[in-house]
């Protein structure tokens, strides 16, 4: 269609919850008008509806090995992501715009009266339409709203209990079934089984600031409220994995205290392996006597969705899997997921605002879970593919919700069993399936999405590696089609078959992606990421047209020989195979050039971060921390787990002191002494008009010289290169 020159849209699913809108031979001046429809069930937990509508994808972290780059994202293909190119769009830089708003409003028919809308992350305006207050019209306050966070609202109906419901739907397709089941009341804390809890923190590059902040303080509340029968862990995650103890602990005042100086230490930065950190906190030996809880805090972001999912399915055996995730526009479909096969529950924090209520909820879900070892028993009547096929267990007074299909109309009763702390649970309720029933068509399409989701968790590390089982993929197809979904493998076309465009040149034009609110651009992708991706390059100041080109020129040869491993890696540009042509203190033109553009960079960010008056002392010291320390250098105590030896992405550390190339605003006798009170060690001194310095100082030390006003910019030594 686009070749004959129909305008034409194409509607790709890259993951269940990232899609790709293209569209077709888009005339100069002419507006296009896309339409699209879906159909989910909203969450509802003690009296409270959610419905949440992502604006933006947030960056993933892509590991494993360049091979292609077929999308036209940041990011190149791997052998771990081979789509990564598709589920990375382009990012706009700090102080910059993608162009387009986003205007919502949303016709909510509650059928029954409601008690109070609240939006999370926007104002709003809200007009009821009936006296009832059975219905209202909501809308976006601010109708040019930037897209960089999720759209949530909450609101309570005249219940705050869901009553047990059965909806049916008929047509040629079959007979459809959906079942919300009540769940029971909490159980006295006495009824808590003893357990062995692992908390893990994601401290890379996108969690800097508010979120790592925000989980910190979650993780403090549960570790200040552990029973006194429970063993605990904390872990962290982020380029490798780090353990606060060797193996889980008791819990003593000593144990609390430790654990909480490890905690007050972290911050973010570096990639995303959260493999790793599945397969350290779930692989090895259980305490047969306690049930284990595993805490995840994190947005989310990486590409190996899939792949991460199926592991925690592997791996998780008796354990308990919870998901706890923070952020304004956080990567749900993992997050959900993980939860999911690891029978646990997820409880998401959008704002600061809200931290202290969500941690609340999450430490007492993991406290006092309601219902475990749900089974249901159907009898009288005869169903069949019924989802979920596993019942999760009920960490918070959230419904059971199953659908299926059933053969033939008549009566008969299903049971909810499961075990309510110590004791066993039990309700039967009857059911009604009728033989003709045209309404409730939206259940087959519920059916159906669930049925496909069973199928692809039959090979997920197949599909993440774009290779799913043939006979697999042929069963998700068919039934896409039957029942018009968008999957993996189908996509939506619309072509308007009266309009074709003719004559003039086709440009392709990339839309980018805001960085999602309270994502730190530096922690994700450095101080000179937005030249890594792609985007901005023709907004440098202080450069020539020349230097533009070399930038870019520099920028293609790091991404043909040092594909991302992080994201991105720390500094590419330094990277590049003429950098080696060094002289003593630090390489060619090019690479000068570029280091005196990083301090008037880094400079103007920190000149804006000291007027910032919304911003705490403690808030704006971890920021300049973030920033005048290259990313190889963040959290490096954490990273040395005692140790006095290191060498790694760059770092060297000998009797626990790293070797350090200070950028000082000026190279002065003063400025050397406030360096040398710290117990810096200087190793040689660069030309003055450069105003750098090499040396070495304590790790303890390391970030306390960042905060100096004198010093710019702090980075590994480049001894190996010169050597």
């Amino acid at each position: 269609a686009k070749r004959a020159g129909h305008v034409a849209a194409l509607l790709d699913q890259e993951r269940p919850n990232i899609f790709t809108q293209h569209v077709a031979n888009i005339e100069p001046g002419k507006q296009i008008e896309v339409k699209i429809s879906y159909v989910e069930t909203l969450d509802w937990e003690d009296g409270v509806y959610d419905f949440d509508f992502p604006t933006v994808v947030g960056p993933r972290y892509i590991p494993g090995n360049a091979t292609s780059k077929n999308g036209t994202g940041w990011a190149h293909d791997t052998d771990q992501v081979p789509d990564a190119s598709h589920i990375t769009p382009p990012v706009t830089p700090p102080g910059t715009r993608s162009g387009h708003d986003i205007r919502i409003s949303v016709n909510l028919n509650a059928g029954g009266p409601i008690r109070g809308i609240e939006s999370l992350q926007h104002e709003i305006d809200v007009d009821y339409l009936d006296d009832r207050r059975h219905s209202a019209a909501i809308r976006l306050r601010n109708k040019a709203e930037i897209p960089n966070r999720d759209f949530v609202i909450r609101f309570r109906t005249a219940s705050d209990e869901i009553t047990d419901t059965l909806l049916t739907h008929t047509d040629e397709r079959g007979k459809f079934f959906t079942l919300i089941l009540q769940p029971p009341k909490r159980v006295p804390p006495e009824w808590i089984v003893p357990r062995e809890l692992i908390f893990v923190i994601d401290k890379s590059g996108s969690m800097s600031g508010f979120p790592i902040e925000t989980a910190k303080a979650t993780m403090r509340r549960c570790i200040e409220n552990l029973n006194p029968g429970d063993t605990f862990n904390l872990m962290t995650f982020a380029g490798g994995v780090g353990f606060c103890f060797p193996e889980p602990v008791a819990n003593t005042q000593e144990n609390r205290r430790k654990a909480l100086e490890y905690l007050q230490n972290l911050r973010g930065s570096g990639g995303t392996e959260m493999m790793k950190a599945i397969h350290a906190c779930l692989a090895d030996r259980h305490d047969s006597e306690r049930l284990r809880v595993v805490c995840f805090m994190t947005d989310g972001f990486v590409g190996t969705d899939l792949a991460i999912i199926d592991a925690v399915e592997q791996n998780a055996d008796t354990a308990r899997v919870f998901s706890f995730g923070i952020g304004r526009s956080v990567n749900r479909f993992l997050l959900d997921g993980m939860a999911r096969a690891g029978r646990g529950d997820v409880e998401y924090v959008l704002t600061p605002d809200e931290s202290s209520e969500a941690s609340m909820r999450f430490y007492q879900r993991v406290h006092t879970p309601v219902l475990t070892d749900v089974q249901l028993e159907f009898s009288g009547v005869e169903v069949e593919q019924v989802y979920p096929k596993r019942i999760p267990d009920l960490f918070s007074s959230k419904p059971v919700v199953v659908t299926g299909r059933y053969l033939a109309s008549g009566t008969g009763t299903i049971t909810l069993r499961g075990q309510r702390g110590t004791e066993k649970f039990a309700r039967t309720i009857d059911l009604n399936f009728p033989d003709d029933e045209p309404e409730n068509d939206s259940l087959a399409s519920l059916w159906a999405r669930a049925r496909v989701e069973d199928l692809m968790n039959r090979d997920l590390p197949g599909v993440q590696r774009g290779s799913p089982d043939p006979g697999l993929k042929d069963r998700v197809v068919a039934l896409a089609l039957r029942y018009r979904l968008l999957t993996q493998f189908t996509s939506f076309v619309a072509v308007e078959e009266t309009t074709i465009t003719e004559g003039g040149e086709s440009i392709t034009v990339t839309v980018p992606v805001e960085m999602p609110q309270g994502v730190s651009y530096e922690g994700v992708f450095g101080v000179l990421g937005e030249r890594n991706r792609g985007v901005a390059y023709k907004a440098l100041p202080n450069f020539s047209n020349a230097a533009n080109i070399r930038i870019s020129n520099l920028v293609a040869q790091s991404a043909s020989i040092a594909p991302p491993q992080s994201m991105p890696p720390p500094h590419p540009l330094r990277k590049t195979p003429s950098s080696r042509r060094s002289n003593r203190f630090g390489g060619n033109e090019e690479a000068e050039e570029m280091r005196e553009f990083d301090r008037k960079d880094i400079g103007r960010m920190l000149d804006k971060l000291d007027d910032d008056v919304s911003l705490s002392i403690q808030e704006k010291n971890e920021r300049k921390i973030s920033l005048k320390l290259a990313p190889p250098l963040r959290g490096l105590k954490q990273r040395l787990q005692g140790r006095r030896d290191f060498a790694e992405d760059r770092v060297r550390v000998r009797a626990g002191r790293v070797e350090i190339v200070v950028y000082l605003t000026s190279n002065t006798d003063e400025a050397l002494k406030r360096l040398k009170a710290l117990g810096f060690q200087l190793l040689a001194n660069g030309a003055a008009e450069k105003s750098l310095i090499f040396g070495t100082v304590s790790v303890d030390k390391l970030e306390a010289l960042a905060l100096l006003d004198v010093v710019e910019f702090v980075e590994p030594t480049r001894w190996s290169e010169m050597e």
